[in-house]
């Protein structure tokens, strides 16, 4: 949308290692279309940026409603916002080839309230919140002496970044630094509590203590999010406000 890399490169971005990926009511087209038409035709309409939603329950994180859209990206989890033009997109996944190996997408458009989005923090704010957040939580789970701190949780942890990050840029180009250190730092967390939550209970042996690693872990958790979503939007953001 901003021009720096072509259609064709940014729809292989897009897709990744997924099957395909389709574009469902898209204006002016009667049918399911390919990304590369999809985002050629976007930029027509007036989108000159790409915003992210990352909602959870309670939390209409990077959202502005209408309630319906709202509601269809709070079922996925997840969805994109048009910046330029009242439209936003939200995922259908679907598995697809031998054993569900792959998966295909189809994005379905949806009108979208002109309003900022819920919740989003700018990037300081973002990276401030998430170390100390990161902090706090690890105080936390290390006195209760649970899964998701010391050397061992540590190694997981690289152990998991290095297998979701194999081959992979974080961002595309044109986002700022900071944006990227964002990013990273948000998805080691991420990872933190996918290890803890993997784990089990750990070394939480009763009902209050496997409660008390729970409400820390909330709002690192949500934190995360946040800070990923504020990385994400950065650029929108910044050229927004004439920083670029």
């Amino acid at each position: 949308m901003a021009g720096l890399v072509s259609p064709d490169d940014a729809a292989l971005a897009i897709v990744g290692e997924d099957a395909v990926h389709r574009v469902q009511g898209l204006p002016g087209e009667s049918s399911p279309v390919g990304l590369t038409l999809a985002l050629g035709r976007l930029r027509t309409l007036g989108v000159t940026g790409l915003r992210v939603a990352l909602p959870a329950p309670g939390h209409p994180l990077g959202l502005s409603g209408p309630p319906e859209f709202n509601a269809r990206a709070l079922e996925a989890e997840e969805a994109v916002v048009c910046h330029g033009a009242a439209l936003g997109l939200v995922p259908d996944v679907y598995d697809v080839g031998p054993e569900g190996v792959q998966v295909e997408v189809v994005w379905h458009v949806l009108p979208v309230r002109e309003a900022p989005p819920a919740d989003v923090p700018s990037l300081g704010e973002a990276e401030r919140e998430l170390a100390e957040a990161l902090r706090e939580a690890t105080e936390a789970l290390t006195r209760l002496d649970v899964a998701g701190s010391g050397p061992v949780a540590e190694a997981a942890v690289d152990a998991y970044r290095a297998r979701a990050e194999r081959g992979r840029e974080v961002l595309a180009p044109g986002y700022p630094p900071r944006a990227v250190r964002v990013l990273e730092l948000s998805q080691r967390v991420g990872a933190l509590i996918a290890v803890a939550t993997e784990s089990g209970h750990g070394g939480a042996v009763s009902s209050s203590e496997i409660s008390a690693r729970r409400e820390a872990l909330r709002p690192v958790e949500r934190t995360a999010r946040r800070a990923q979503v504020a990385a994400y939007n950065s650029v929108v953001e910044e050229r927004e406000r004439g920083v670029r």
